[in-house]
Parts: C-alpha cells; structure tokens; sequence
C-alpha cells in the first residue's frame, strides 16, 4: 500500500494546477526568466513522490509565504497565506479526518528571512495569538502542532540554504525538540533565489538519501 503525502510549503514546491485555488504559484508550464523550471516533473517533491511510490494527497504551498503570521512589507498573514493558518483551517475542515497521511513535507522559513520578519525567542509551548508575529516562536507552534495533529506521521522538515542562521537553528531545534526529522542542504542550484532543474534534483537527491538512509 503506497504511502500518502502532503506537503506544506512555499514557491519552491508551487506549480501550476498542483495547489489549491488561490495559492500563490512561482512554477508553471509556461516558465519564468528567472528559471528553467518548465514541467511539473522537474520539481523536487514530483520527483520524490514518484521514486517512493507514495500518492500526494494534497500540495498546500503558497508562492511567498511565511511560517509566522508576518509577511512582505509588514503583511499580516495570519489569515491568509502563513503555513500555521493553513494548517489550522485543514484541522478545521477535517481534512485530517476524512484523509489518511503517512508523511509531510514542511519546506518553508525562506521568506520569514527574505521578508525580515522579526525573529523573536524560541517558545517551546503556551503560544498567543501575538507571538505568532515572531519568527521562532511561530516555527515552534507549526511544528508542534503538526506533530499533534499527525503524531503517526513521518514529517520531513527540509531547511533551505541561505537563510537567517537563527532562522536555521531555529527549525533544527524545533524538529529536535518535537520529534520531527530535519533535512539540511549543503548547497542548492539555484537563480534568483529559486531552484533550477539542477536545483530542484539537488533537493531531490538528498531528501531520497536522508528517507532511505544512505
């Protein structure tokens, strides 16, 4: 029986006609300047899904979004595009319920450090709404609570290259604090800050290596 998967992330697993309406896309079939991203089977998670036989359930990433509540240009997300309202409103709809999922990919923080969103503290638990602002205290509340939310689950949080350090550390800790696998890259092919084909199979290459233990 094949594995069921869902991801959480930003631009770098968008593609066109694979998120949900009204998500945000940087890739699409008709490409972009910027990259020679072209078809849906270049992407990284297209092609991890394909050599592990696993069945994508849902993509739920959004061009441009922040983990935390904090966006472009002191944007407030927290009930649009940030990856802790999606989740809540998957909790909310039963999404969870009615679908089974045996593992997540989280690929997100980019643009919480593009956006220079303010980072605040690492909190562990006890969040309010306001610290949901801030950076590290908003990865701890993702992470924890989808962990609650797919406590059988095997949840893969990848962390991009060319971010905030404190950005970095902070989801390194979090997985390590909650139980969640961490996936870090040593270097990303990348233009404009966007994966290349070479990029998308450098991310790719070391996802398959960290699941089957290589």
């Amino acid at each position: 029986m094949s594995k069921k998967a869902i991801i959480f992330g930003d631009s770098y697993s968008t593609f066109e006609n694979y998120v949900p309406n009204g998500y945000s896309i940087y890739y699409s079939g008709k490409g972009r300047p910027e990259t020679d991203v072209t078809n849906v089977s270049e992407t990284w998670w297209y092609q991890v899904i394909e050599a592990e036989n696993m069945e994508l359930v849902m993509n739920n990433s959004w061009s441009g979004s922040t983990i935390g509540y904090r966006g472009y240009d002191n944007c407030d997300c927290s009930q649009s595009s940030s990856f802790i309202f999606r989740l809540r409103s998957l909790v909310a709809q039963g999404f969870f319920a009615e679908n089974r999922i045996d593992t997540v990919f989280v690929f997100g923080g980019t643009n919480d450090s593009w956006a220079n969103a303010p980072l605040g503290t690492a909190q562990y638990d006890h969040w309010e709404e306001k610290d949901l602002y801030f950076v590290l205290p908003a990865i701890c509340c993702f992470l924890h609570d989808l962990k609650e939310t797919l406590p059988g689950a095997d949840i893969y949080c990848l962390i991009n290259t060319d971010m905030k350090p404190e950005i970095s550390k902070g989801l390194q800790e979090a997985c390590c604090r909650y139980g969640i696998s961490s996936i870090s890259f040593e270097s990303i092919h990348k233009n404009d800050g966007h994966p290349t084909i070479q990029g998308m199979k450098d991310i790719k290459n070391t996802v398959l290596k960290f699941i089957r233990g290589t």
